[in-house]
């Protein structure tokens, strides 16, 4: 059986503990694709060309542990939007999405340009300031001293790029269950994720 599941959205919206847990209850693999930009901006901090990194970029790269940091995560915005690295990781993305048994794929352009024939898509989104608390404790609890304030300028910055970069923008697709998640528990968010894909699969 192929079902694969697009879920999209900006940073710190929940997008990725929404994704994790829908592939769990559906028993479906999960490819956290930011990961793949997080990777190759890792590499441009350590002095690799972006397009090189993309290209020859290897599986055993994937360390969530190594790739969750604030500059880690600006430069995975800055290499998102060259087009030439976008085009390296499309192939390994679409191959993951057309496996057999199902596939989640979350990121900002998997319902729009990785995966536009997916079978369910959602958009899952929060507003800024929500957002930056969010990942701001999540700084905080990692051993960061970063203030409230510089993430909300650096989630507002990354939006602004996602959302005006001329290859791949980040936006909802035109048929993608938008789920936002400013006030809502994990699990209510789980919940109404989970219940929008099941309406998906009967459909």
């Amino acid at each position: 059986m192929r079902f694969t599941i697009a879920i999209d959205g900006p940073a710190a919206a929940g997008k990725g503990t929404i994704s994790k847990a829908v592939a769990q209850h559906f028993g479906f693999a999960h490819l956290d694709t930011g990961l793949l930009y997080r990777a190759v901006g890792a590499q441009m901090l350590a002095g690799v060309a972006p397009i090189e990194a993309a290209q020859t970029l290897q599986a055993d790269a994937l360390d969530p542990a190594k790739l969750r940091t604030a500059d880690v995560a600006q430069a995975a915005s800055k290499v998102a939007a060259i087009p030439e690295v976008r085009a390296a990781l499309v192939d390994f993305q679409r191959a993951f999405a057309s496996r057999a048994g199902g596939a989640v794929l979350d990121g900002r352009d998997i319902g729009t340009v990785i995966c536009p024939e997916a079978e369910a898509k959602l958009f899952v989104t929060a507003t800024p300031e929500v957002r930056a608390t969010r990942r701001h404790l999540e700084l905080v609890a990692g051993g960061s001293s970063t203030d409230y304030a510089t993430v909300l300028a650096d989630v507002k910055e990354r939006d602004a790029r996602d959302m005006n970069r001329a290859d791949a923008p980040l936006r909802p697709a035109s048929d993608a269950h938008i789920l936002d998640t400013s006030q809502l528990s994990i699990a209510q968010a789980i919940a109404q994720a989970i219940a929008a894909i099941t309406s998906k699969q009967k459909g």
